[in-house]
């Protein structure tokens, strides 16, 4: 049975590496939230992270130009052309702050255990 190296995690979703034995295949993060599941690369997520960033600076010149209500639905694009994500702004927070914890895990690991050994 394979096992999980979590990178982070919040009240929304996960991010991890999945094992075999004691062995971490690190050349995919598994990101789950919202009853579905992602396999990136770090080059996908970071392209999912833009994608995030485009749509909290839509979401937030709609805030300027209309009333923003709670329950308003937005378009998140993902890496996967054919997949798109309507999630509400609170889920956009939450999916923002678990791709940019998870991101800042691993390249706080890249520093410690990569570039930054001495």
């Amino acid at each position: 049975m394979k096992d999980i190296e979590q990178i982070y995690r919040n009240d929304f979703g996960i991010s991890f590496y999945w094992k075999e034995g004691n062995e971490i295949i690190s050349d995919k993060i598994q990101l789950l939230f919202k009853q579905m599941g992602f396999y990136f690369s770090v080059e996908e997520l970071n392209e999912f992270h833009d994608l995030i960033e485009d749509c909290v600076t839509d979401h937030n010149n709609y805030d300027t130009h209309g009333v923003k209500r709670a329950f308003d639905k937005f378009l998140l694009k993902t890496p996967y052309v054919a997949i798109d994500l309507e999630i509400s702004p609170m889920e956009l927070n939450s999916i923002k702050d678990l791709v940019d914890g998870s991101l800042f895990r691993l390249n706080l690991n890249e520093y410690i255990y990569g570039s930054g050994m001495n």
